[in-house]
């Protein structure tokens, strides 16, 4: 069985990318699979500390095997996360028909990897499916295995090259597509979450974000993606290293749950699932603060290693 190679985007959190790289390592199959590893450069302005967490990076991926073939895309310069993505995702996409996206801030359940290929495998001649996420909101209600969502998530996702070709990197002419189409409100999750304002930052210049301009993509494509019933990714860096996550917003937070099989759905959204969604991007009650990263990082790998 082929299985899709692995995208990894890091910069200078050399804890948080380790703990990534396990829990990569810890899936079943993670021995076939091709990784890439893109490490951004230091930024121009960067200190003596922030060039060092940047090199600490570069030892840290070279510390084991993590995966049965690692390629290590070092920059000189500072590219961007947004950048940086768009291009390395272009870049598998010439040598491979689909891929498998992370940043360096993730932890991944154990059945991660059989997930995203089994539904690569399934939905890979079906054009309408755009998008495999990884990640599950938060919601209170029982949904089926797999189902499907107008909505992208980008804490690991999969998508294949006859998909991204659709990507526009336009913010203003996506922004202009959506409203042209009546499509704002639906891109807001009916007014569950301000995506629209995302996209009209990006459009000025006062944002330089990927993830928005992707989902934007498919939506005006009428495309769908793929969604798990329980999340099989959690993001650790709402602890103010990241550049976009700077605290943990709780309508995000969520456990990891177990292996999740897919079966063919119907190619239509989940209209249970999508009102789940929106009552969850909605939810803005006040919750107890997360335990730390180090805290979280250590419980997922124990359960890692014991799953083994």
């Amino acid at each position: 069985m082929m299985f899709a190679p692995v995208v990894l985007f890091a910069y200078n959190r050399p804890d948080h990318v380790r703990a990534t790289l396990e829990s990569l390592a810890a899936n079943a199959g993670a021995g076939e699979t091709p990784l890439y590893i893109h490490c951004d450069g230091a930024k121009p302005q960067a200190g003596g500390e922030e060039r060092e967490r940047v090199n600490q990076v570069r030892k840290v991926i070279r510390e084991k095997q993590w995966c049965g073939r690692v390629t290590i895309v070092e920059s000189e310069t500072n590219r961007g996360l947004a950048d940086s993505i768009v291009q390395g995702v272009q870049d598998v996409l010439t040598r491979h028909g689909s891929v498998i996206v992370l940043e360096d801030d993730l932890l991944l359940a154990p059945g991660f990897l059989c997930y995203m290929n089994e539904a690569l495998r399934c939905y890979e001649n079906d054009a309408d499916v755009m998008h495999v996420s990884g990640y599950m909101f938060p919601v209170s209600v029982e949904l089926p295995e797999t189902f499907f969502l107008q909505l992208t998530s980008c804490w690991g996702w999969a998508t294949w090259r006859r998909a991204f070709t659709q990507f526009e990197p336009d913010a203003r002419k996506l922004l202009a597509g959506l409203e042209e189409r009546g499509l704002v409100r639906t891109f807001n999750f009916e007014e569950g979450y301000d995506y629209a304002g995302q996209l009209r930052a990006n459009a000025v210049g006062t944002l330089r974000t990927w993830a928005v301009r992707w989902y934007a993509s498919v939506l005006l494509r009428g495309g769908l993606a793929l969604f798990p019933r329980q999340t099989l990714v959690e993001n650790t860096g709402f602890d103010g290293s990241g550049a976009n996550c700077k605290s943990l917003d709780q309508r995000f937070g969520n456990e990891m749950g177990g292996d999740i099989r897919v079966m063919r759905s119907p190619l239509q959204e989940s209209a249970a699932a999508r009102e789940a969604v929106r009552r969850a991007l909605q939810g803005s009650a006040a919750k107890p603060s997360p335990p730390s990263f180090l805290t979280r990082w250590k419980k997922s790998f124990r359960t890692f290693t014991r799953m083994k």
